[in-house]
């Protein structure tokens, strides 16, 4: 199974073309191959990371990226409707030794740069993901920098928690998704949560604060309202610390006792990505070196089936978006006598 190239869907208006999207912090192309099974159009990349970079390059040839953020001018980024980001987890994630550092870190902080980017060009939807510690980092101190950042920008906000397992994969991974709608507060919410969702307060935050929902309401053992505290049953975690981005320190685990290392296919497979995805186009040093970077690569990735059930829940908000802003244009006033 390869890349499936973005289309507009059966349903579009004819001669529509795809909706686009700009991915920050792209790893291996998560966001951006779910995004594409969603029929969204990937247009720009932006990654540091080397081994991640080929493998873009691999996979989106003709796609233009970057490799540093900091010196990331807004002007020269394409057009797209939508910016996605997963922006680094080391210093707000629970697995990190000591005090976490969160948004004043090295790494988490290029979020700041992300803002920065976001503040000048003011995408229609920006969406950022990252593990669900984000939710507690500072006692959620950074986590409503962020809600604040982009409300102050004119979005509307909502926020969720996803876990992996429930969109068809067999492994338990929780990440808080944060949705930003320019100038529109109920569609952040309306891409997040179905209307069936019920019991929880799930309006989207206006830009000028109001109608506020608790981010830190993470509820636990509720698939629809929280995290599972667990792995999926047939893997192993060599250690309490594990938070999914770091694959070769999980086992699967046999009925008789026996365990054995997921191999970096396994890896592949557990985040939703064809076979072969984080294969290199370059040699590596040795197998030891390749594995461990392909290890690394899928953990630190966004599970390719949230994504693209994010991606479909995202064009269909902009295409009913755009339907009401053609109705009300269509619609006469009535002369005066």
């Amino acid at each position: 199974m390869g890349r499936r190239k973005a289309t507009v869907g059966n349903d579009a208006i004819e001669g529509a073309r795809p909706y686009r999207v700009a991915s920050f912090f792209a790893g291996i192309g998560g966001f951006d191959l779910g995004f594409e099974m969603a029929g969204v159009e990937t247009v720009w990349q932006c990654e540091k990371k080397s081994f991640c970079l080929d493998i873009l390059a691999k996979h989106w040839p003709d796609v233009p990226r970057t490799d540093d953020i900091t010196k990331v001018v807004a002007d020269d980024i394409p057009e797209a409707e939508i910016w996605a980001g997963g922006f680094p987890c080391q210093d707000v994630s629970l697995a990190r030794m000591g005090p976490r550092s969160g948004l004043r870190g090295k790494q988490s902080g290029l979020f700041y740069d992300f803002a920065q980017l976001i503040g000048a060009r003011r995408p229609e939807i920006v969406i950022l993901e990252n593990v669900a510690a984000l939710l507690s980092s500072h006692d959620g101190r950074d986590f409503a920098i962020i809600i604040r950042t982009l409300a102050d920008f004119g979005y509307g906000v909502a926020w969720r928690v996803l876990d992996s397992r429930y969109f068809g994969i067999p492994q338990s991974r929780s990440r808080v998704f944060i949705v930003g709608s320019l100038g529109n507060p109920e569609t952040a919410g309306s891409i997040l949560f179905e209307p069936e969702c019920g019991d929880r307060d799930d309006e989207a935050r206006r830009p000028d604060g109001t109608k506020p929902v608790s981010p830190f309401a993470v509820r636990v053992g509720n698939p629809e309202q929280g995290y599972v505290k667990k792995l999926a049953h047939c893997l192993y975690a060599e250690s309490a610390r594990h938070t999914g981005t770091d694959w070769s320190r999980n086992y699967v685990s046999y009925p008789e006792g026996a365990v054995r290392r997921l191999t970096p296919l396994e890896t592949e497979r557990l985040q939703g990505f064809p076979d072969n995805w984080t294969m290199p186009t370059h040699e590596m040093p040795n197998q030891d070196t390749l594995e461990s970077a392909r290890y690394h690569a899928c953990g630190n990735a966004v599970s390719v089936p949230v994504a693209e059930w994010l991606g479909h829940r995202i064009v269909a908000a902009l295409r009913a978006q755009r339907a009401e802003s053609q109705t009300s244009d269509l619609k006469v006033t009535p002369r005066s006598a």
